[in-house]
């Protein structure tokens, strides 16, 4: 099975895989301030605290997961949790202003919905239609609100002042949410959760150096793209030089 990283991190149950995935650097190093991280000092604190969380249940749960799960199933899992964000890519289209990408949103979602079989096959992306993700942080980005300083959230990992303002509105806009009995929403949520942290076991094998500043600036550039509908130049995950065969990290994760 290959998989290809064409995003780095999304929101919700994404940025909590991505902010748990990695271990803190030593605290003792001399580091110069990066302008983007006033609050290094506790974002790295937090950073350690989800590290423990993730080393001890997450990352042993996304393991078992993978290991169990036929690639067909784990593929229709992500499938199913994608097309619910259709949802909310359709609304923050709209309040951005773009007609054609919440078109394109709410077709997947219809298309996916129907013949996908609940969303279980991305039957769109077969037939070429696709668009940008859009959350409310994005929003909040074209509406001109500055990204402020970036703030590693605890269980929810990498973000800024900015993305942290939209993610109640994030929350609120993904079907989820409104699931009346607790016992499905919640199990939902942490399936969410697991599949999401399966999905970015290979990509460990690309950090380097310090863990902490290697996430930090990659989750900033990332973000920055896609706030900026590409803008800035090619997306640095788009390329082939990012697909992966998961035969080759079987040594990287041996423990």
């Amino acid at each position: 099975m290959k998989r290809r990283m064409t995003k780095w991190a999304g929101r919700g149950a994404l940025l909590l895989s991505l902010g748990v995935m990695a271990g803190c650097a030593s605290s003792g190093e001399m580091r110069e301030r990066h302008p983007d991280d006033p609050w290094e000092g506790f974002n790295r604190k937090v950073f350690a605290f989800n590290d423990v969380v993730d080393r001890y249940a997450l990352k042993p749960a996304a393991r078992g997961y993978r290991f169990i799960t036929p690639d067909p199933v784990e593929n229709g899992v992500g499938n199913f949790f994608s097309n619910l964000g259709e949802i909310r890519t359709a609304l923050n289209s709209l309040l951005q202003g773009k007609g054609t990408n919440a078109s394109v949103a709410t077709g997947r979602f219809l298309i996916n919905s129907t013949l996908g079989i609940g969303g279980l096959f991305d039957i769109a992306t077969r037939m070429e239609i696709t668009g940008r993700e859009e959350d409310f942080g994005q929003t909040l980005g074209a509406w001109g609100v500055g990204e402020g300083a970036y703030l590693v959230l605890p269980l929810l990992g990498p973000s800024t002042v900015r993305d942290t303002a939209g993610l109640p509105a994030d929350m609120y806009t993904y079907p989820t949410t409104y699931i009346e009995e607790d016992k499905v929403r919640v199990s939902l949520t942490a399936l969410r959760v697991i599949d999401a942290r399966a999905g970015l076991l290979d990509q460990e094998a690309l950090i380097s150096g310090d863990r902490y500043s290697f996430i930090r600036d990659t989750w900033l550039q990332q973000r920055r793209f896609e706030v900026q509908d590409g803008e800035m130049g090619a997306d640095p995950f788009a390329s082939d030089d990012f697909e992966f065969d998961d035969a080759d990290f079987d040594d990287a994760f041996a423990e």
